[in-house]
């Protein structure tokens, strides 16, 4: 498989080619200026793999949740990219990627992923982790003040992510990496079993999570 992935939903700006089995990657904590970094990742990448956009199977992307303008960017660029190259898309959660960045460092079998969502609120969710293995979500990934996240798990567990940095007070985890964020890499990998299962779409349908969107629209729709 050849699989181009990008990601800029959190402060990270990430890019990674995928060739049969093999990952290249670009990666930088910039905090702002995704917009100016991503294409240039792209270009180097596809030069350093000997690659054309056209002879990839698809683009992912990190959909979010995250920041509103950085998942933006990343997804108008990868859809800008697919259609000149038509090529099909696969949008992968950024809490799952982050859950496998935490799983593949830390090796254990479960991560609870969670990062600051601001307005004093953090998106987050669930993820086993078989060894080796890719995360499988078993907590829906949803929006919520620091004090709804609670889990009772037994073992050894990791809770990676921004928002145990924003609420110390949650960190009830054996481990918590709290500087950890999703890159592409893991995305790239992801995008693996989704396109295996022919989850792939038109880039015209892929389409970002905000969470905060979706809980605004349940309220809406409750009143």
């Amino acid at each position: 498989m050849r699989i181009l992935a990008l990601d800029t939903a959190m402060e990270a700006c990430s890019a990674a080619l995928l060739i049969d089995g093999r990952i290249l990657t670009r990666y930088s904590e910039p905090g702002r200026g995704h917009a100016e970094l991503i294409l240039p990742m792209v270009h180097e990448l596809l030069a350093a793999g000997g690659a054309g956009l056209q002879s990839l199977d698809c683009i992912a992307v990190g959909r979010g949740p995250g920041a509103f303008t950085g998942i933006r960017i990343a997804m108008a660029v990868a859809q800008g990219l697919a259609y000149g190259a038509q090529l099909p898309v696969i949008a992968i959660s950024d809490l799952a990627a982050l859950a496998q960045r935490a799983a593949d460092k830390h090796g254990v079998p479960a991560v609870l992923a969670c990062t600051d969502a601001r307005m004093n609120e953090v998106y987050w969710g669930g993820f086993n982790c078989p060894s080796g293995g890719l995360v499988e979500c078993f907590i829906e990934e949803c929006v919520s003040p620091p004090a709804a996240v609670g889990v009772d798990w037994s073992g050894p567990w990791v809770a990676a992510g921004s928002g145990w940095a924003a609420y110390p007070h949650m960190a009830i985890a054996p481990v918590v990496d709290a500087a950890l964020l999703p890159r592409a890499e893991e995305i790239a990998r992801l995008a693996v079993r989704d396109l295996a299962a022919g989850r792939a779409l038109p880039p015209e349908q892929i389409q970002p999570v905000y969470l905060r969107d979706k809980v605004a629209h349940v309220t809406k729709s409750r009143t």
